[in-house]
């Protein structure tokens, strides 16, 4: 799970890895035999019995500088991704950050390059919020909205949805269902482990061969497996 590519002098939250670290990090997958992929690559690669050697990207948020800082990497490396953005804020920035920076984001021209190299569009929502805090409408509008304009936007059905700060519950994962999704992504969902509620770990610019090394073996201990994946 990743976010921002970019400068990381001034970052709160850690979200964002240099573009060094970045294609430091996805070579530390190559030299293990292993090759970040989309996440609906991942998924079906899964569902023939096949992926051990496949590990799923998300950059989430949809920052303005994943075409000019990882998209470069990735295709330096041989990877595909999944970005996860914000049809509701397109052009905008990461607002919803109180200490910030504060970040641009893509605009729709912007995804629609990511798309033309390649990159799966997944929705984020529409504007980041917590879908477990959601009324109802909010909730529609977050999930089907969002995969409604991001599939006018692309020209391609929306398979992947993205929860916002990682949370979700029952009735936001059935949303997602419901709205046409065949994957939502969470950070770590407990006993709703799923197909709608798949977990991740963050990576940031700290994590290098060793931190990695850890994470992956600590992941399979904290988080539960998803059936069948």
């Amino acid at each position: 799970m990743y976010h921002s590519v970019g400068d990381c002098s001034d970052d709160p939250y850690r979200i964002t890895v240099t573009p060094g670290r970045l294609d430091a990090q996805l070579g530390w997958l190559r030299r293990r035999g292993l090759r970040g992929v989309s996440l609906g690559e991942l998924l079906a690669a899964r569902a023939r019995g096949e992926g051990r050697d496949l590990v799923g990207l998300t950059f989430d948020d949809g920052y303005a500088d994943f075409v000019e800082h990882a998209l470069p990497v990735l295709r330096r490396r041989g990877c595909g991704a999944t970005l996860f953005v914000l049809p509701g804020r397109l052009g905008g920035v990461n607002a919803w950050d109180p200490l910030g920076p504060r970040k641009p984001l893509l605009t729709a021209d912007g995804i629609r390059r990511a798309a033309a190299e390649g990159v799966e569009i997944g929705s984020h929502g529409l504007t980041h919020v917590d879908l477990t805090r959601a009324d109802d409408a909010t909730l529609r509008a977050e999930v089907a909205r969002s995969r409604a304009l991001l599939t006018e936007l692309t020209g391609t059905p929306v398979a992947g949805f993205c929860y916002p700060y990682g949370t979700v519950d029952r009735r936001a994962a059935d949303a997602v269902r419901d709205a046409g999704y065949t994957y939502g992504c969470a950070i770590d969902p407990g006993p709703l482990t799923g197909p709608y509620a798949l977990p991740r770990v963050h990576v940031g610019q700290r994590d290098t061969a060793v931190r990695l090394l850890l994470k992956t073996r600590l992941h399979r201990l904290r988080r539960r497996a998803a059936e069948g994946i």
